[in-house]
């Protein structure tokens, strides 16, 4: 069944005929479009005309051909998690994904390998959970966070500690199934409708909405080892990163991420933030002298299944062993591997249970180019950030083979580049600061990137102006918008990404 909701009724007054495999149109409550209105970010509200809770493809297609014929938007919703407005749609219609049909099935390619055909609404940590309980089996590429759904991170990245190896979600999708913006049902891959494939990859649903996927599968670890160590100097930090992200054969660890957090005793920003709950406590005393405002922690994992530590305690020293850190600092824990992936879990129950979880998230994303992280640094992390986020900052290399240039992610045109990823969980004004002077500190960051000429892009962008999305896309723009025409005539999707006006067909902003 799809429901409308009407935000000044809460019903829809002689609501439109539409086709579905459900028994017709009901109403829903008013929570739904208050929910609908705002998203994770919490800084951009806008509201509805209504919420449609599609079932199936069917569904979907019907709405956007229903916002076709009313001149109406449609923007698709996940769990909400977009941070600048993505998923909003102002006097327009919202699709809940998390409605649509939840099954989930393995498939075999014609090559033998396994996949989980998912929905576009499923969150990845049901995915994980299918897949680990049925077949012992689970996708090679996560993001760090697993409440976010399979149409959302295809849309825009996905990104985790696993992409320097397998590359990030976008590189791990076989088929995909969508809706495109004139209302088709259409099914896609690298081989059929190759064009549509990739465009809809980190194409922030401009091109159609992603109902179904095929997920490439491998055999599911049993634990994992789970390593942090300690830098003072960022440019030793960067070299080992980046020869841990660069090593090829069997010494590779199956995950490399890493973050800045502040030389000092604040349970917030410092360095409690490194130990691991159940291990030994972080030594200040080992932190050489005059090290500067900021340290830096690697943290690299390797998956075993031996029912003997023996093995990996070996592989794991070998590893580590030419590493520059901070000798004494180093923290280590054996974990399942659904519990290594769920780790930020306990970090959404903390921040519910503080408020800051409801509280808005003035988030800031960047990729980097290695070329340029060591002038960043001395710019961001050591000055403007010299005092921490109240949040992780992150910051870990990537590899641009990893990504396929026909998908719409605009990258740096490094080989290397960095993930810096400054993730605020402020308290509640007064007890936290005014968000607008974290957005101005935002807005800093970027100015400084761009003052100092360095290869960067936003990642998870949402801009204002025609000239600054063509810079956004550089040479990839001109595509960009011939994928829009081809795909979303009436720029019916995605509209609270600002990149193109609702019309008859396609007009920039």
């Amino acid at each position: 069944m799809i429901a409308y909701l009407d935000p000044q009724q809460n019903q829809t007054p002689n609501p439109p005929s539409v086709a579905g495999d459900g028994p017709g149109i009901g109403t829903e409550t008013e929570p739904s479009i208050t929910t609908a209105s705002s998203d994770f970010g919490g800084i951009i509200h806008a509201v509805p005309a209504a919420v449609i809770h599609p079932k199936s493809v069917t569904d979907v297609a019907s709405a956007i051909r229903l916002a076709g014929t009313q001149h109406l938007s449609v923007a698709a919703r996940g769990n909400g998690h977009s941070i600048s407005g993505q998923s909003l749609s102002d006097g327009g219609l919202v699709l809940n994904m998390r409605s649509l049909d939840a099954k989930m099935e393995l498939v075999t390619l014609p090559n033998g390998r396994y996949c989980a055909d998912v929905s576009g609404g499923a969150l990845w940590e049901e995915v994980l959970e299918w897949c680990v309980k049925n077949y012992n089996m689970a996708p090679l590429s996560w993001t760090d966070y697993l409440g976010l759904t399979v149409g959302g991170t295809l849309s825009n990245g996905g990104v985790s500690g696993q992409a320097f190896r397998h590359g990030p979600q976008v590189a791990n999708v076989v088929q995909m199934e969508v809706v495109t913006g004139d209302g088709e049902c259409r099914v896609c891959s690298p081989v059929d409708s190759s064009d549509l494939f990739y465009a809809l990859l980190g194409g922030f649903g401009q091109f159609g909405i992603i109902t179904r996927a095929h997920i490439p599968l491998q055999p599911a670890p049993r634990m994992v080892r789970w390593i942090r160590v300690v830098y003072d100097k960022f440019e030793e930090y960067t070299a080992d990163a980046e020869r841990l992200a660069t090593r090829t054969g069997p010494d590779m660890f199956d995950y490399v991420e890493g973050f800045a957090f502040v030389n000092s005793s604040d349970p917030v920003n410092g360095w409690p933030t490194v130990p691991f709950p159940s291990g030994p406590s972080f030594d200040a005393g080992l932190i050489p002298v005059g090290s500067g405002p900021v340290l830096y922690c690697l943290e690299v994992a390797v998956h075993y299944n031996y029912q003997r530590n023996d093995k990996v305690d070996e592989k794991v020293d070998d590893m580590l062993r030419p590493l520059n850190n901070i000798r004494g600092l180093e923290f280590i824990v054996d974990v399942s591997y659904v519990d290594f992936l769920s780790r930020v879990k306990h970090v959404e129950k903390e921040a519910r249970a503080n408020g800051s979880w409801e509280s808005p998230h003035p988030w800031l994303n960047l990729f980097i180019a290695s070329s340029d992280i060591l002038d960043f640094d001395r710019h961001v992390f050591k000055h403007i950030l010299k005092h921490g986020i109240g949040g992780p900052m992150l910051v870990y290399p990537m590899l641009r083979r990893k990504w396929d240039r026909r998908m719409s992610v605009a990258l740096p045109e490094s080989e290397i580049f960095y993930l810096v990823a400054l993730l605020r969980f402020p308290r509640p004004y007064p007890e936290g600061p005014p968000i607008d002077e974290v957005l101005a500190q935002n807005h800093e960051i970027v100015n400084c990137c761009r003052s100092n000429g360095y290869d960067f892009k936003l990642y998870l962008p949402r801009y204002e102006t025609k000239s600054d999305w063509a810079e956004h896309f550089g040479d990839g723009w001109s595509r960009f918008v011939r994928r829009k025409a081809d795909y979303d005539p009436m720029a019916i999707l995605a509209p609270g990404q600002k990149i193109f006006s609702r019309a008859a067909a396609p007009r920039l902003l």
